[in-house]
């Protein structure tokens, strides 16, 4: 099994990527059979869907940039969930987010390959009110398209995913608060993907 986390940052090594990384410390800490790894979006190039309609007959994008070589790895059977991680800009998404949940269209159109996985979302803002629930609930949306299995936060501390603040100076070390959301997600996320995969394995076709 393997959980595949995407830094949906224009900037790499930042708060977002740190974020990301205590969630799957969470999801290695819950079972060592849990495969984790970062596809960072900084380091490709991923345009907005053109919504030309390629994708309903072919099982790749037509524009020639990176997003191609991301659907082997989120359309991998050993992949059980996707956790999305984000900055909040201006109460919303980054663009390249954005980008790339529009991109992921090609998937739903081929197959529903991301049908049962378990989704999650990671939203990183600069003050504690600044948008991140905003910004999880409409990444959830676009999961919710693709028939993903969306779990929350923790009902300690954040309802619908893991809500983080950062400092300037520094970072996401200071919010004791955000980081156990984002251990708590890390957590549902290991014990949903490994009962889901027990089910499938149980249920075969089901």
């Amino acid at each position: 099994m393997k959980i595949i986390g995407i830094n949906c940052s224009p900037r790499k090594d930042q708060t977002t990527q740190k974020g990301l990384e205590i969630c799957l410390e969470a999801v290695n800490k819950e079972s060592n059979e849990i495969k984790t790894e970062i596809v960072e979006l900084a380091d490709l190039s991923v345009n907005g869907c053109l919504g030309c309609g390629y994708c309903r007959n072919h099982p790749e994008c037509k524009q020639n940039d990176d997003f191609n070589s991301l659907i082997p790895v989120l359309s991998d059977e050993e992949v059980a969930g996707i956790i999305i991680g984000t900055p909040v800009y201006l109460g919303m998404m980054t663009s390249q987010c954005k980008a790339f949940l529009d991109r992921t269209v090609v998937l739903s159109r081929n197959g529903s390959l991301l049908h049962n996985k378990v989704g999650a979302v990671l939203a990183v803002g600069g003050v504690r009110n600044g948008g991140q629930e905003l910004t999880i609930q409409a990444v959830q949306a676009a999961m919710f398209c693709h028939d993903m299995v969306c779990v929350s936060g923790s009902t300690r501390a954040a309802h619908f995913g893991a809500a983080l603040v950062s400092d300037e100076q520094k970072g996401i070390e200071c919010d004791e608060i955000g980081i156990e959301t984002a251990k708590d997600m890390g957590y549902r996320v290991a014990n949903l993907a490994m009962l889901l995969n027990h089910d499938n394995k149980t249920n075969p076709g089901k």
